[in-house]
């Protein structure tokens, strides 16, 4: 199991880039926003995953929580938490994150073209459920040890 001390960071560096992409909402910055969202969801999911000793440099965290729960690795009620939030960052993954940074290249699209208010909102609500939902989890699994 990962340190209270390395949770906790991932969980603050979570709370960081959510605030940040709150911020980049409320100025109308939606690709800063959706980025911004992406890093509360990647480190949320590494948070939880840290919990369970896998590594805070594992890629693609929703596969990984998925592995946990088909493995019985996770409680029934942590597993029930995770499968509310794996439509998220399975939603948010490498994809969306490569929109972010570089934009559509085959399509000549920059990254500030790709994303508006609608999808700068829909990426607040995720990243909120996921700081929600992980730091419950976070408390469950922690109380535990």
């Amino acid at each position: 199991m990962g340190s209270h001390k390395d949770v906790d960071y991932r969980l603050e560096l979570a709370r960081g880039f959510l605030n940040e992409a709150e911020q980049d909402y409320s100025l109308k910055r939606w690709r800063a926003c959706v980025s911004g969202a992406i890093l509360v969801l990647e480190n949320a999911g590494l948070a939880v995953l840290m919990l369970f000793g896998v590594s805070p440099l594992a890629h693609k965290p929703a596969r990984h929580l998925s592995q946990l729960i088909t493995e019985g690795t996770v409680t029934k009620e942590v597993a029930a938490l995770i499968e509310q939030i794996l439509p998220e960052l399975e939603t948010y993954d490498s994809h969306e994150k490569m929109l972010a940074k570089y934009g559509n290249e085959s399509l000549y699209q920059l990254p500030w073209e790709l994303f508006n208010e609608e999808e700068g909102g829909t990426a607040i609500e995720a990243a909120r459920k996921s700081m929600r939902i992980s730091s419950e989890i976070a408390a469950l699994v922690l109380a535990e040890n």
